[in-house]
């Protein structure tokens, strides 16, 4: 195993069907108002986390929510999770301001995500 240790989950997105009552329960849960608030997706900081609403489940087409690891070097950690026996979903690329995101799947086809900020 390689030196390519975790941030720790520090974002999770959550699909949802009807983005206006959603934003609302979330505001109601975290206690904060959006940070990010698009027609595409809004966002909410809290605790240090960032919990994110993507109407229909975005372009991945999510069906549950997506936890995102947060790592230094996202293709050593894609390529280590792999090795081990993960499938990867979605490659890493860009989603703006240097941002990359992937996601794989483990053995049992949970989905979960990796993130790396520039």
């Amino acid at each position: 195993m390689t030196d390519s240790s975790t941030q720790g989950i520090k974002t999770v997105l959550h699909p949802v069907s009807d983005l206006a009552k959603a934003k609302a329960v979330y505001a109601a849960l975290l206690g904060v108002e959006p940070t990010s608030d698009a027609p595409y997706y809004v966002g909410f900081e809290a605790a240090g986390q960032h919990i994110g609403l993507v109407p229909g489940g975005g372009p991945q087409a999510a069906t549950a929510p997506v936890s995102y690891w947060h790592v230094e070097d996202i293709e050593a950690k894609l390529a280590e999770v792999t090795a081990a026996g993960a499938t990867v979903k979605e490659a890493a690329h860009d989603v703006g301001g240097g941002r990359l995101v992937a996601t794989f799947t483990d053995p049992d086809g949970n989905v979960l995500g990796l993130l790396q900020d520039s």
